[in-house]
């Protein structure tokens, strides 16, 4: 798979993400114990993925652990909002490739996600 974009301990695991953005649309997490085991190798961005993001509540810590280095990081200081995006398939509309963004507040707190498309949108939170 090559060398890993990012790699993130968790616990007593060593995630290593795998990107294959923009057009690939997927993110793989290869969770490997202490021991060098390969516990797991997931497909991270997905709508059950994307579901566990709750507006309000999970922290950008936790979205990185989810779905890996975001495909674009930007400060945007006039929304005064940290917005990172993600390119995947909408399974609820199967095979339709949208953009996943999400929105922090300055302290770190996911206040908006979205799944866009071309010709509109579908807002979460």
């Amino acid at each position: 798979m090559g060398a890993p974009a990012e790699k993130r301990q968790v616990g007593a695991e060593t995630w290593y993400f795998y990107s294959r953005q923009p057009y690939g649309r997927v993110m793989y997490v290869a969770r490997v114990a202490s021991d060098g085991r390969l516990v797991a190798l997931d497909q991270r961005l997905n709508d059950a993925t994307v579901a566990k993001i709750v507006p309000n509540s999970t922290q950008a810590g936790d979205v990185r652990d989810l779905l890996g280095p975001p495909y674009t990081a930007v400060r945007y200081p006039g929304l005064d909002r940290d917005i990172w995006t993600w390119w995947m398939r909408h399974y609820g509309d199967p095979g339709v490739p949208v953009e996943l963004v999400v929105q922090m507040s300055p302290d770190g707190v996911v206040r908006e996600v979205y799944l866009l498309q071309q010709g509109g949108g579908q807002r979460r939170g």
